[in-house]
């Protein structure tokens, strides 16, 4: 957990220039980065990539976590109005094309970020799925904006340590047995033995919203 580094970096990226933003989830996970970056600077700007589809405790959980380490938190809205996200029968668009309901409810918001910064910190980690295990931890995002990766090599076991150390909040709905939260009428509770990501989108061939895909 070498935080000197991750100042470091940070630092480097301020002092060329560089204009930096974080995303966030706000699940329990999510607390680490957060305190690392109110640590370095509170004033980047941390977006909440509000699709609508939360869960009320993640609304609380954020809020309490903002206030916490008084962090600079914008909320990300999808540019198309949920009215539009239907079907003939009024489906909503998640219950038919989860893909395309990501797109619009979270790559698409994100990816419009990208012409007004030059960097995007956020806290995916390799021990997450086989997906995220082949990531570097700079790489290129679109629109020549960096992506950066400062937990990357985390464990699980160094999260939580780090989160114990500093007596972090935890999401409330982890002790209902939610290990990885996303919106709500995609996420379930896991079951014993799953990892983390297993209980989002049980049942498809989709383990990605799409935000952490890797470019063709």
């Amino acid at each position: 957990m070498d935080i000197h580094r991750i100042n470091t970096k940070i630092k480097e990226y301020q002092q060329s220039g560089k204009r930096l933003f974080a995303t966030s989830s706000f699940q329990t996970r999510s607390v680490v980065l957060l305190h690392v970056l109110s640590r370095i600077n509170k004033h980047i700007p941390i977006y909440f990539i509000n699709t609508g589809f939360h869960f009320a405790e993640t609304i609380q959980y954020k809020e309490r976590v903002t206030e916490l380490l008084d962090l600079h938190v914008i909320n990300l809205l999808p540019h198309v109005p949920k009215s539009m996200q239907t079907n003939t029968q009024g489906n909503l668009m998640f219950t038919y094309d989860p893909d395309y309901c990501c797109y619009l409810n979270k790559v698409q918001p994100v990816e419009a970020l990208f012409e007004q910064y030059d960097v995007w910190v956020n806290g995916v980690r390799a021990g997450q799925n086989s997906n995220r295990r082949s990531f570097r931890e700079e790489e290129q995002a679109g629109q020549g904006t960096i992506r950066y990766h400062p937990l990357l090599s985390w464990t699980n076991e160094e999260v939580e340590a780090y989160i114990d150390k500093y007596r972090l909040p935890v999401h409330p709905l982890e002790a209902k047995g939610y290990k990885s939260i996303g919106c709500e009428p995609c996420t379930q509770p896991a079951n014993g033995g799953e990892h983390e990501r297993d209980a989002r989108w049980r049942g498809m061939k989709k383990t990605e919203c799409g935000l952490h895909l890797r470019q063709p």
